[in-house]
């Protein structure tokens, strides 16, 4: 009977419960594993595989090297040898010897396993306490009715109620569902990349003969998930200016001349070329989208200064949407009053703007009268209209969600946007992330005389760092503390936390522990009382003889303002912290800052914290304090002693992450992304976005007969994904 393709590709997306076995039952533990759909289930890859073409004896089993045995469970037991821990020691026989199988955090084994059952576990061998042993291998039951067949078994996420053996033979009874459905991929693709059908694929990824042919299936998805989320970011990007007329900025004016001949400075080789390939892209046909990337302290901000400069020469105006009030300020008091000088008109709209102001300030702006208004959120309300907007400059542009950005790119034609970030993202990470933005780097710091040491010490040692912190306020220098003295919230990320760990050991694999705080959001709910207590004691106890200053997420706007402008006047000499220290804050004469709990932090929070000292002439010392004992923690901490490079460090973050943690469910567009690894496939990235922009050009749409099965799919994978990705 012949296969019917249409009604099989149809068959993707009907509920997963039309499939085979899938009871009532069965569907809900699936939907606990976010399967809901056929496709879901067919992209419910393996997480691992047991290579049974390598199995070995109890007796041959070599010490240090990882392979998979098979024999009958001879003993189990459930120990805890101490609160809180508890670990499933099996003993596992098999004609030649006995191997001691130690599963940590996995007491539901004991109802699974039993004194008599076939198992395989597939592990790394050590030898200890005089038997050869593995800790956390995969341990797949191979009896109940099925015997494990071919010599690859995949292993894929399952859950308490659903084996990994009855996920198994879900996906082969789904695959056999979605037999003949039409390949989305355009054969000139196909056929460049010498890639797999992705039926072919699906099934080799599942149930593959070899690794090598689970490789070549992995290489065809990972491609086919990077085609579609660049093929979406671009289109996205492009539907912004659809039907509207962008501007063709002006980049050789007198302001645009004038703001450069009155920098104090002269700019880096980096700074000079980012400006001139944001320039460069403001003055094309199309509509700007580009985002500025530059570590801590490399002067994003006097580059974006340019591009304010080049709107004005064009008559038009522009927006500069800053986070934080402390922040737009600052903006306003820098490169606002440079603006000035090379005569671009400014001026700072925050909440805190009196009504007399703000009305004739807007009135202004709406008359044309305004070439720049420098603001935080409340650039975003209603009544904020300008008379002709031509650019839109959004700093810290992740700390804004994707519909606030549009919300501003809104309030003009088609208006130019420049995003810029302090958040090192390496180049691939960027491409995946931000697909529909053009790119430029800042990576050194422009003067970087003045040292700056990081150390980590262990909470013992804490007092060498409050000596350190003395040393400088004698030499009438400033200090930061950091404490992360968050409430009841801090409480439940920690359970989280522990219950991935226990999902990762479950699965024996290593666990990149997720940080509590990764923002500033995730200070919502300070611990005010104790963070009073902490400034108290600091006060009495360590900086008797110098002014304690507190600044906390319960605290309001303008008296968080005043904490900061105290501290910058050198008023307050130490100011203790459970919030994040705004990002731009510069206090030339901070040159110390103790992290307390610095495992808490995230390595890109801790370089953004790290990135409040050390601005000025002189050298800077940062002390990361942490009670931990995990490995993976202290690798991460030691890794801030051994750079000072957001960009090395963000990359040295991506690495010790698993897979799906990369992107992360914050990131617009990441849940289409199942196989990508950032690390390992920086050049299916590039290829991906080169084919994307080679595609759109031709056939913008994608409404050619070879590519509507492809912009079919793109449309059903992002389709609850906002209709603006603004960077």
């Amino acid at each position: 009977m012949p296969i019917d393709r249409e009604k099989a590709t149809l068959a993707l997306d009907e509920p997963v419960s039309r499939v085979r076995l899938v009871s009532p039952a069965r569907a809900r533990a699936l939907e606990k594993l976010g399967v809901r759909t056929l496709r879901d289930l067919l992209t419910h890859f393996p997480r691992s595989y047991i290579d049974l073409s390598r199995v070995e004896s109890c007796a041959g089993a070599r010490i240090g090297e990882t392979c998979t045995i098979r024999g009958t469970v001879h003993e189990i037991r459930l120990k805890k040898p101490r609160r809180g821990l508890s670990l499933v020691e099996i003993a596992l026989v098999d004609g030649t010897g006995i191997i001691m199988v130690t599963a940590f955090r996995q007491p539901w084994l004991m109802d699974q396993i039993k004194a008599g059952t076939e198992v395989a576990v597939s592990g790394k061998v050590v030898f200890d306490y005089g038997y050869k042993r593995m800790t956390n291998p995969f341990i797949e039951v191979v009896g109940e009715g099925e015997e494990v067949t071919g010599t690859v078994v995949p292993v894929h996420p399952a859950t308490e109620k659903l084996s990994a053996a009855w996920v198994r033979r879900i996906v082969a009874n789904g695959l056999e569902a979605a037999e003949g459905a039409f390949d989305p991929l355009p054969l000139g693709l196909r056929l460049r990349y010498r890639l797999m059908s992705r039926n072919a694929a699906l099934h080799a990824i599942h149930f593959p003969t070899a690794l090598a042919e689970s490789d070549e299936a992995r290489r065809r998805l990972v491609y086919e998930e990077l085609l579609y989320l660049e093929l979406f970011l671009m289109q996205e990007g492009m539907a912004r200016s659809a039907g509207r007329e962008p501007v063709r900025h002006v980049t050789d004016g007198p302001r645009v001349g004038a703001f450069a001949a009155g920098l104090p400075f002269e700019l880096t080789g980096e700074q000079q070329r980012a400006r001139d390939e944001i320039l460069e892209a403001m003055a094309a046909d199309g509509c700007m989208n580009h985002m500025l990337l530059g570590d801590v302290g490399t002067g994003k901000t006097v580059v974006a200064g340019h591009a304010l400069a080049a709107a004005a020469d064009t008559g038009g105006q522009a927006l500069l949407l800053a986070p934080t009030e402390v922040l737009a300020r600052q903006h306003m008091a820098g490169l606002g009053e440079r603006l000035e000088e090379a005569g671009v008109s400014c001026a700072l709209l925050t909440g805190s703007t009196p009504a007399a102001e703000r009305a004739e300030m807007l009135e202004r702006f709406a008359a044309g009268a305004l070439d720049v208004l420098i603001g935080t959120h409340a650039l975003l309300s209603d009544d904020v209209v300008p008379a002709r907007l031509t650019l839109a400059v959004i700093d810290e542009q992740q700390r804004f969600g994707v519909d606030q950005r549009a919300k501003l790119l809104e309030k003009g034609e088609a208006p130019d946007a420049l995003y810029l970030t302090a958040t090192p993202i390496p180049r691939t990470l960027a491409l995946a992330l931000y697909g529909n933005l053009t790119l430029s780097y800042i990576k050194h710091r422009p003067h970087d005389s003045a040292r700056r040491t990081t150390h980590v010490l262990p909470r013992d040692r804490q007092g060498e760092a409050f000596d350190g912190a003395r040393e400088a306020l004698a030499r009438g220098e400033q200090v930061f503390v950091v404490c992360p003295l968050v409430g009841k919230d801090s409480e439940e990320r920690d359970r989280k936390a522990a219950g991935k760990a226990r999902d990762a050991d479950a699965a024996g694999e290593e666990y990149h522990p997720a940080v509590a705080i990764e923002d500033e959001a995730d200070f919502a709910s300070d611990d005010v009382a104790a963070a009073t207590r902490e400034a108290d004691m600091l006060q009495r106890q360590t900086f008797a003889d110098y002014t304690v200053g507190l600044l906390h997420g319960g605290m309001g706007t303008e008296a968080k303002r005043e904490v900061m402008e105290a501290f910058r006047a050198g008023e307050v000499q130490v100011l203790v912290a459970t919030t994040v220290i705004e990002v731009g804050v510069d206090v030339p004469n901070a040159t110390v800052m103790i992290v307390e709990d610095a495992d808490r932090f995230g390595l890109a929070q801790l370089h953004q914290l790290r990135g409040r000292v050390g601005r000025g002439e002189k050298a800077a010392e940062v002390y990361l304090i942490s009670a931990s004992q995990r490995e993976e923690s202290l690798a991460r901490l030691s890794a801030m002693e051994s750079t000072d490079d957001g960009f090395e460090l963000a990359a040295f973050d991506l690495s010790l992450r698993r897979e799906g943690d990369i992107l992360g469910n914050r990131q617009h567009g990441a849940s289409g992304l199942k196989l990508v690894n950032i690390m390992r496939d920086g050049a299916v990235i590039e290829a991906a976005r080169a084919d994307a922009q080679a595609l759109l050009e031709l056939d913008p749409a994608l409404e050619e007969p070879d590519h509507r099965a492809l912009a079919r799919e793109v449309r059903l994978m992002f389709a609850h994904e906002s209709t603006i990705q603004g960077g």
